[in-house]
């Protein structure tokens, strides 16, 4: 059965089963949505949990703030990508051909599945030790994106990385700058909302399509958009002042307002748009059109801040060598969008006189990886708990891998940072966080039971680290350059 994550296949003993508004993952704002409550308010729509939120930082120790980063494109691996087919390569009888695996300065990588990557890998840094706590898609997804334990109580209302991005940065906006912090493409809906964040913070859920969104004009017209919006606002604008009713309303005329801000406005609306040749090059897919509203949305420079873009397909039980259903379809994706995005963000002048790619922060992971070595009965690869993250821009060193595994890609053999133990998802939350600049030691008094939200649990309490040997120019593991024998097949 085919899942819902780019039209790839998923297990069905895997497959999530998630309405739009979980409890698990909290609702996300969707385009009509926001447009319903933004430019026809007439109606009166009051879906969307609009919760209060206050800091409240309790730093117990000093952190490590890399702060190299404005924004971030994290690109969530939907479906667990086979490590030891791409970025911890392993060579052996069972890979194919046309894989060409190549070593290009100490990096042992699959040219012929990725040949546009292989050309950027100076400017990517590999994690090859990253492990997952457990082994089941749904909850390892969502683990990815909020750092924690689903299943814990705090689990259960945590919010996206991304909300805490955009109540992090929600302060820093201009009036000029009427988009969302935090914009999420091609999810397919397997997204996890902000929690119990105000809704101001979910993320507003788009899909990539060059004739943009669509609903920035109404369709009868903007004199009577107008009219209609005066008529709202005569009725009930000073009721969501300081409403009697609670915040809840209050933060109600927001959503009006920030969604009539982006109506009728010319740059919001290219922002959204490009070329059928820029389509053309980035793949003709959702994920290469998501790729490229996301480099529209740093440089445009009109509030969005971290985007998350989800691409599928990775789970290949069966038949991964494939060239139709396996992984060569999603690798092709990921090949020309990624690296065409590294492309343009290096080309592009940056807000603070640098590039984009110097202020954007590059992310790509799945949630586990993949058996390794030879393959199953059925041609393919199972779960597994080692995996990698891969990083870029911002100032990540690249051309370096940090971490080495074992022989067959099976476990860690050097962790090659300093805590001196495999990645956890919560050092990766903690490393995006650092990169930003935003306090990951940060707890919040704010939350519906009262315990303290840490942005990175327990991480004041030393047990989780950003990795800073991503922006250092030395001190992790570097693999020999040159020639090497893997396998058996000579690789150059």
């Amino acid at each position: 059965m085919a899942n819902h994550l780019n039209g790839g296949h998923e297990c069905e003993i895997c497959k999530p089963l998630r309405p739009a508004n979980s409890p698990l993952t909290g609702p996300v704002l969707g385009r009509r949505s926001f447009f319903k409550i933004a430019g026809a308010g007439v109606a009166g729509y009051f879906l969307t949990p609009l919760l209060k939120t206050q800091a409240a930082a309790e730093p117990t120790v000093e952190p490590h703030l890399v702060g190299t980063a404005r924004n971030c494109i994290f690109i969530l691996l939907s479906g667990a990508p086979s490590n030891t087919d791409t970025f911890d390569l392993k060579v052996g009888a069972w890979t194919p051909r046309d894989f060409n695996p190549v070593t290009i300065n100490g990096i042992d990588f699959p040219q012929g599945l990725m040949p546009n990557l292989a050309n950027q890998l100076n400017r990517l840094a590999i994690i090859r030790t990253v492990r997952a706590p457990a082994l089941v898609h749904p909850l390892q997804r969502t683990w990815v994106q909020i750092a924690r334990s689903p299943s814990s109580a705090l689990g259960k209302i945590a919010p996206n990385l991304g909300s805490v991005v955009a109540l992090e940065f929600e302060p820093q906006r201009k009036p000029n700058q009427k988009l969302p912090v935090f914009v999420s493409l091609n999810t397919g809906g397997d997204i996890v909302g902000q929690g119990y964040f105000n809704g101001l913070y979910a993320p507003f859920d788009v899909n990539a399509a060059p004739t943009g969104l669509g609903n920035l004009a109404n369709a009868d017209g903007q004199n009577t958009f107008n009219a209609r919006y005066s008529v709202l606002q005569s009725i009930d604008a000073k009721l969501r002042v300081n409403s009697p009713l609670g915040d809840d309303v209050t933060t109600m005329g927001g959503f009006y307002e920030r969604g009539k801000g982006m109506m009728y406005d010319s740059t919001v609306d290219a922002v959204f748009k490009f070329t059928t040749d820029e389509q053309q090059r980035y793949g003709n897919n959702g994920f290469g059109n998501s790729c490229l509203v996301a480099r529209n949305l740093v440089q445009s420079n009109l509030g969005t801040r971290y985007v998350q873009i989800n691409l599928g397909g990775w789970d290949n039980h069966q038949d991964i060598y494939d060239l139709t259903n396996g992984i060569y379809p999603s690798a092709k994706e990921l090949d020309a969008g990624l690296a065409n995005l590294l492309t343009d963000l290096a080309a592009l002048p940056g807000v603070n006189g640098s590039t984009l790619l110097d202020e954007t922060l590059i992310v790509a992971m799945g949630e586990f990886g993949r058996t390794v070595g030879p393959l199953t009965d059925q041609d393919g690869r199972d779960h597994y708990f080692q995996h990698f993250a891969v990083f870029a821009g911002a100032g990540v060193t690249g051309g370096r891998v940090i971490g080495q595994t074992t022989a067959d890609g099976g476990a860690v053999q050097d962790p090659g940072w300093s805590q001196g133990r495999p990645v956890a998802n919560e050092d990766l939350a903690a490393t995006i966080y650092s990169a930003l600049g935003i306090n990951y030691l940060t707890v919040r008094r704010d939350d519906p039971f009262g315990r303290g939200f840490e942005y990175v649990p327990f991480a004041s309490e030393g047990a989780w680290y950003p990795v800073l040997e991503l922006f250092a120019r030395g001190g992790s593991h570097r693999p020999p350059s040159g020639p090497r024998n893997l396998g058996g097949r000579r690789i150059s």
